[in-house]
């Protein structure tokens, strides 16, 4: 589940898109306590994934800065800082940090799957802008996830596996012929 680098939770089209899968998430798992997810985050922080404990935001929205691909396993969930936020509270990345949290998420998944399946959106495809690529497909964020995903040598254990889901209403924008040509060396 992909978070900001703050792990914030206020769903308020200001913090949080209400559409976002962020949003979604929070508010179908903790519409009335989101101070269990607050909690939870805190009393499971290394401090070795902070990066920043700020005194103020100017929107608002939680002081604690975590590395981007920090994650926390909250039951069958991993939650993964993706995105970074600029001065307006909206999701930013470069294609380098974007690169780089996939390669540090896969071998952090790598830690905690416990030989489970994994299923994770196409992180990008969304609301997160990523600077310099303001019109990346969808397919092209397929791409670069399935090619780190290679890199990392990740490797799941039979019957787990990974799984990108891609939302029904931009599946037609993605080419899976020329995605599994890639794979096969076509």
């Amino acid at each position: 589940m992909p978070f900001n680098e703050y792990f914030d939770t206020v769903v308020d089209d200001k913090i949080i898109s209400n559409s976002s899968l962020n949003g979604i998430y929070v508010k179908k798992n903790f519409l009335d306590n989101v101070d269990k997810l607050d909690n939870f985050i805190v009393a499971n922080s290394d401090e070795l994934d902070i990066i920043d404990n700020q005194t103020y935001r100017r929107l608002g929205g939680k002081l604690v800065k975590f590395k981007l691909s920090t994650i926390f396993v909250y039951e069958d969930f991993i939650l993964t800082a993706f995105t970074k936020f600029d001065e307006h509270n909206k999701a930013i990345l470069t294609m380098p940090e974007y690169i780089e949290f996939l390669i540090n998420f896969w071998d952090r998944v790598n830690r905690v799957y416990a030989q489970k399946t994994v299923s994770v959106p196409i992180f990008g495809s969304g609301i997160t802008r990523i600077k310099e690529h303001k019109n990346i497909s969808d397919e092209d964020l397929l791409k670069i996830m399935l090619w780190t995903f290679k890199l990392s040598e990740m490797k799941f254990k039979h019957p787990a596996k990974l799984t990108i889901v891609v939302h029904e209403d931009k599946i037609g924008q993605i080419n899976l012929f020329n995605i599994k040509s890639i794979e096969l060396g076509l």
